[in-house]
């Protein structure tokens, strides 16, 4: 029952090291671009049942119960790790390339296998071939080619892409539609701020911004973390108590385990 104990502490203790490293992240990039904060999740492992009453039968006046057992648990394992896809502040940075969603929905990116990434990161550049590509060089669809003696790009609330020469005059390029998904959560982070569709995540579903369910782009503004400081503060030191009440757990059980030992027959 000791070396249950010990394993079971130890299992506590685990967990408790993973919530510190998600903790860890999230404030680690508390100042990335539209970087969505992770919540770990765990489970609890199998139980045991024991016996309460007496097996010895020759007691007179003891009767044992079958039924009568107790449930011990074995301890507590990590399950996953869930992106919180809530809506981080937007802060306005001036650059005409720069582009934030307010609500629901994803960037579309083209790789240059032809596979398809999603982001919130929308701070864009020009290519040398004056596509507007992202940081790390993934086209934005559906692809949009400046010319470079354009003036400037006005990109509006509900997606259109108008360049503005030199006279003023404007002409719209197309439509920048985004994605969104029925399960956010389901993405898989494949770090860079991109994401991957899953079979939990379902498939992505194109609209145009402002649409229903669909969030609206704001030009010049970048959407920031939405990592709560203070919430993560409050989150690792109570990760680091239940780290160190597993701790001493395995002390108590260490302590029993030397005096049992120690008796004298």
């Amino acid at each position: 029952m000791s070396t249950s104990a010990l394993r079971t502490a130890a299992s506590g203790m685990n967990a408790q090291q993973i919530n510190i490293q998600v903790i860890s992240n999230n404030i680690a990039n508390i100042s990335t671009t539209a970087f969505k904060k992770n919540r770990p999740e765990f489970q609890d492992l199998i139980y045991q049942e024991i016996r309460t009453n007496p097996q010895n039968l020759d007691v007179p006046g003891i009767v044992e119960n079958p039924e009568a057992v107790v449930q011990v648990g074995t301890g507590v394992k990590s399950s996953t790790t869930q992106k919180i896809f809530t809506q981080g502040d937007l802060q306005q940075t001036g650059q005409q390339l720069d582009i934030a969603i307010h609500g629901e929905g994803f960037f579309q990116l083209r790789k240059p296998d032809g596979s398809y990434v999603y982001t919130r990161d929308g701070s864009f550049k020009l290519s040398a071939d004056g596509t507007i590509v992202s940081t790390n060089g993934n086209v934005l669809e559906p692809g949009f080619t400046i010319d470079q003696d354009s003036l400037g790009v006005e990109i509006t609330r509900d997606g259109r892409v108008n360049i503005i020469d030199y006279s003023g005059e404007k002409a719209e390029l197309g439509t920048l539609d985004i994605a969104r998904f029925l399960n956010p959560g389901g993405l898989r982070a494949l770090g860079d701020n991109l994401y991957q569709e899953t079979a939990e995540s379902g498939d992505p579903i194109i609209g145009t911004p402002g649409d229903e369910s669909f969030g609206e782009l704001s030009q010049g503004y970048l959407e920031a973390s939405n990592v709560d400081i203070v919430e993560e503060m409050v989150n690792m030191i109570t990760a680091q108590r239940a780290y160190e009440i597993n701790s001493k757990t395995v002390k108590t059980v260490d302590d029993m385990m030397q005096i049992a030992n120690n008796l004298k027959r």
